[in-house]
């Protein structure tokens, strides 16, 4: 696969709801009740619980794993919060690539991602991914 700077990545668009979340705070055994419990959001002046921070770059990952394939290898992921996003919003990440530099058997991408609720800037990523040349 041959890929160029300036190539948009495919959208990933999830809807974030409450059985989404509490499946995610199972896998990474996150059980903080900011993530499930309405009625302790409530309290602390939320709308709704709030989705797990992590769960950006693990959306992040799976937008550049989804479209380069699984020969691709994240070498580095950085991502920053710009807004908190909660359970029953939906987030939608898009992006490009920024940088292709060739190495002996990989090229090394950099891709910006920016992940969004409507309007709303939740989360910037920057992924670095070795993707093997043909």
């Amino acid at each position: 696969m041959t890929v160029m700077v300036g190539e948009s990545v495919p959208e990933l668009t999830r809807e974030l709801g409450a059985a989404v979340l509490m499946a995610y705070g199972a896998a990474t055994w996150d059980w903080h009740r900011l993530h499930y419990d309405q009625a302790y959001v409530e309290a602390r002046g939320l709308e709704a619980p709030v989705v797990d921070g992590q769960m950006f770059g693990a959306l992040s990952a799976q937008a550049v794993v989804r479209w380069l394939g699984p020969g691709a290898f994240i070498r580095k992921l950085g991502y920053k919060m710009r807004s908190m996003v909660f359970a029953g919003q939906t987030l939608r990440f898009e992006g490009e690539v920024t940088s292709v530099v060739s190495e002996a058997s990989n090229d090394v991408l950099t891709v910006q991602l920016r992940g969004s609720v409507g309007e709303r800037l939740a989360v910037e990523t920057t992924v670095v991914v070795s993707l093997p040349t043909p």
